[in-house]
């Protein structure tokens, strides 16, 4: 694990490509003895202002956001994460959730907060060691414990294939490609209400807020004559965002770390912890150009709001002009097709799957939550894989009750989530998974013969009814919800848990003291903590 470096020119490129491809090769392998630069990773408390701002937030290696993480396919992962928070109002335990990797054979290693472990305590230190194996892609880490994400604890990562099969299509590839957007909040995420706003829409940590100064955005530097692929991930906590760079077009070719038969647009609608790989081709006159990351609310890219720039080698610095850019080619998601082994799981036909579910959210004036099918989501008291670990449970018993549903091994399993309620679309991520979106939030059309494959996707609106396909070929308890984090929060989740407790973990002590760790707060810095 390291962190990505400068641009390296398409012969540099080529002679890496043929040392990664052998290293790969080995790594693949020899997946034991493969093993990429440990990382250390420092979770704390500092005060930053990325639109001028100054804020309390939580930090990466004193980074907002956290540092861009990279690997090879087949290279094992070991991330040390220490713990050193100290501001109560922002939690000082925490866990740190690799959003994309499917942890096969490590579910105790997907970070998620009481579903697969216990939460580190501040103080202390955690390894989390995991090798995913067959993916590559772009991913991102984030925080799995109450709204911490939203304070500053996410960051972008990237899993490179020497052996991509889209590589003659781009001539960069690096660190300088990757764009994240952010939402950014001028108050705690606990004072945030479903009516409030971001503040700021940063790209690459940086933006501007109405009526704040003009600090300097991020900047996407290119040459002209260069072929770019963008990693582009929305971390946000909250919103959707409309994503174009004015005066061009992209061609997209990965979604949520899946490869997909290129496809050509002008702009993509990406919702909270999806990701896109496209290909910008830098063949405009050389100026600066602007990046619009259009967010899901009322706004306007008045003063370099929600904006970041392309710039072409040999243009002034300054802020591009204003150009009369008319969007008609958008991203729909139905036209998105998996490149690799397309068909979805499974017997074509609706409901023609080993086990079908309904879920329906709704939300509860009542309790101010939302609910799954009439129960809304608490983290237990015991971490789910814990309590399959110790067998004290019958998998019906599983807690919390009513939010887990046990699935059958090596089955195909489809899901659909009605749209429109409560609260317009949900932005509905499977961990340990990728599944086929066989129909998509806008269409009524069923595709079982090349849907996309991806692991986020969004329910729609009224009337929308999606439905995702994926086989239960991972052992572990994998929670489904909502990524607006304050959703997630009230309540919008379930966990699909395994029949069996057969299973081929790597349980380490470390793992099994986090929860006597974390079980020895007192309860009330429990519940601050």
């Amino acid at each position: 694990m390291r962190y990505v470096g400068n641009s390296v020119s398409i012969q540099q490129q080529a002679v890496m490509i043929r040392n990664l491809r052998s290293l790969s090769t080995l790594c693949l392998t020899f997946l034991s003895s493969c093993v990429a630069l440990n990382t250390q990773l420092v979770i704390s408390n500092a005060k930053v202002a990325p639109d001028d701002f100054v804020k309390d937030a939580i930090v990466v290696n004193g980074h907002y956001p956290g540092p861009v993480l990279t690997a090879v396919k087949g290279e094992r992962f070991q991330i040390n994460v220490t713990n050193m928070l100290v501001d109560r109002s922002m939690n000082k335990s925490t866990s740190i959730h690799w959003h994309g990797i499917k942890q096969h054979l490590s579910n105790e290693m997907d970070g998620t907060a009481m579903v697969t472990q216990c939460p580190i305590v501040s103080g202390h230190s955690f390894m989390y060691d995991f090798t995913p194996a067959n993916q590559s892609g772009t991913f991102w880490y984030h925080s799995h414990f109450t709204l911490q994400y939203c304070e500053g604890l996410r960051g972008p990562m990237v899993i490179y294939d020497p052996l991509d099969p889209h590589l003659d299509m781009y001539d960069i590839d690096d660190k300088s490609t990757i764009l994240t957007i952010l939402d950014w909040f001028h108050m705690n995420a606990y004072d945030v209400t479903g009516t409030t706003n971001p503040d700021a829409i940063l790209i690459n940590g940086r933006g501007r807020y109405e009526g704040g100064p003009l600090v300097p955005l991020s900047v996407l530097s290119v040459v002209q004559g260069k072929r770019y692929r963008i990693r582009l991930l929305n971390m946000a906590c909250k919103p959707s965002f409309a994503f174009s760079i004015d005066s061009h077009t992209f061609t997209v070719i990965e979604a949520d770390s899946e490869n997909t038969l290129p496809l050509v647009v002008d702009s993509v609608q990406i919702f909270a912890g999806q990701r896109y790989s496209l290909i910008l081709n830098a063949n405009q006159t050389v100026d600066n150009y602007w990046i619009r990351a259009n967010p899901n609310y009322n706004t306007t890219f008045a003063g370099g709001q929600n904006s970041a720039i392309l710039r072409y080698e040999g243009a002034s610095q300054r802020d591009p002009i204003h150009r009369d850019w008319t969007l008609s080619n958008p991203l729909s998601e139905p036209n998105l097709h998996a490149l690799e082994s397309p068909a979805a799981p499974g017997h074509p036909g609706v409901g023609d799957a080993d086990v079908s579910l309904n879920l329906v959210a709704m939300w509860d004036d009542n309790i101010g939550r939302f609910l799954i099918n009439g129960y809304s989501y608490i983290p237990p008291t015991s971490p789910v894989l814990l309590q399959i670990l110790t067998g004290q449970l019958d998998a019906g018993q599983l807690q919390p009750y009513g939010s887990v549903y046990t699935l059958p091994p090596h089955k195909t399993i489809e899901l659909s989530v009605p749209g429109g309620q409560p609260e317009n679309y949900h932005p509905l991520h499977l961990h340990g998974h990728a599944f086929s979106v066989v129909r998509s939030a806008g269409s009524d059309t069923y595709n079982y013969h090349n849907p996309v494959r991806r692991d986020t996707t969004s329910n729609g609106v009224a009337g929308d009814n999606v439905t995702i396909r994926f086989r239960t070929d991972n052992f572990g308890p994998w929670l489904f919800h909502c990524h607006i984090d304050w959703h997630l929060e009230l309540g919008m989740a379930v966990v699909f848990a395994p029949e069996t407790d057969d299973n081929s973990l790597r349980i380490t002590s470390s793992w099994k003291q986090l929860c006597p760790n974390y079980d020895d707060l007192s309860s009330t810095i429990r519940n601050e903590s």
